[in-house]
């Protein structure tokens, strides 16, 4: 097993790229080695590692120094290629979500992988949420026995200028649609938990954004498991964010993990169980852009349980096949509603 501080390279400095950064001048088992970014050279100051403006050149530097981990935090359209790049040349890989914009580049995305005996992972740090966690815990424990609805909404809020300053946010081929980008860990949990998506009907609308993919969206799905689910997903909420919540409805009990961003339990009514204490189950924040806020911000359990795997052996992170099943199933709703 290794025993020193695994080296990293991140590519990518937007938003979720300088979150990145910062997390990982506070971990121990990571040093990060080098920094690309083809947009933002002005954050080459940002840290005293190597920067580089060119993908090729960044990782042929990663290769000379023997660094283990190209982290991908670029926007969605890069994700596949420099994903498999890197894989190719012998990094493992940990990409944002979405992994991919198609579940062929997500398929691809393994197979390199597993041809060069690399891991792929996924960030899904939503699934690391305290009570994200223990419904996971009652889900495969039994003690909810079988789920029969999962219903989810994401009411969140965009301004204009969130897309207007961006070059691919709202595109279609670059950025994908709201699915991918606002709603990927919602759909993540509703896989996780009920199965892949196998029929979905619905509608989606551009009702005010200045984009090509819709600011408001809803869908009925069947999961293989048999269970039923629904969401529901805009960027039109006023002026904040109202809601990102998902209820389960199960034999055994009714659970709806709410909140603005799966933080709290909004529901609680499980057969001989009662409800954990909110004081224990607070400390999931957000990522705060200023102007809006995402998912948790628990990328730290995510690159703990990397450190992990690679370290000792045992790790729990979301890997390539486990995060292919979101982009499929977003493949399937997209099809039924576009």
């Amino acid at each position: 097993m290794m025993s020193k501080a695994l080296k990293i390279g991140l590519v990518g400095l937007g938003n979720i790229g300088k979150r990145h950064l910062l997390l990982l001048g506070q971990l121990s088992e990571f040093q990060l080695v080098a920094l690309c970014d083809n947009e933002n050279a002005g954050n080459s100051e940002i840290i005293d590692v190597p920067f580089f403006s060119n993908y090729a050149d960044f990782l042929s530097h990663c290769k000379e120094i023997n660094a283990d981990i190209i982290v991908i935090a670029t926007p969605h359209f890069e994700h596949a290629q420099q994903s498999i790049e890197a894989l190719k040349m012998g990094f493992h890989v940990l990409v944002e979500k979405p992994m991919a914009l198609t579940s062929e580049d997500a398929l691809l995305m393994n197979e390199t992988a597993a041809k060069a005996n690399r891991k792929l992972w996924v960030v899904k740090q939503n699934r690391f949420n305290a009570p994200v966690a223990k419904v996971n815990e009652l889900i495969t424990s039994g003690k909810l026995g079988k789920i029969y609805h999962l219903q989810c909404q994401v009411i969140w809020n965009r301004h204009a200028p969130y897309y207007l300053d961006s070059n691919w946010r709202g595109d279609l081929k670059k950025e994908g649609g709201a699915l991918f980008t606002h709603a990927s860990h919602f759909i993540d949990l509703m896989t996780w938990w009920a199965g892949n998506v196998v029929d979905a009907k619905g509608l989606v609308k551009r009702f005010k954004q200045p984009i090509e993919t819709e600011d408001m969206g809803s869908a009925v799905m069947e999961f293989e498991s048999g269970a039923m689910g629904n969401i529901t997903w805009t960027t039109l909420s006023n002026n904040r964010n109202q809601e990102g919540s998902i209820t389960i409805i199960a034999e055994k009990g009714t659970i709806k993990i709410g909140g603005l961003y799966l933080n709290q339990f909004d529901f609680w009514d499980v057969e001989s169980m009662d409800c954990p204490s909110l004081d224990d189950l607070m400390h999931d924040l957000p990522n705060d852009y200023g102007q809006y806020q995402g998912s948790s911000s628990n990328h730290h359990y995510v690159y703990h349980s990397i450190s992990q795997e690679l370290l000792h052996g045992q790790g729990w992170a979301v890997d390539g096949k486990e995060g292919l099943k979101s982009i499929v199933a977003i493949e399937k709703i997209y099809r039924a509603v576009r």
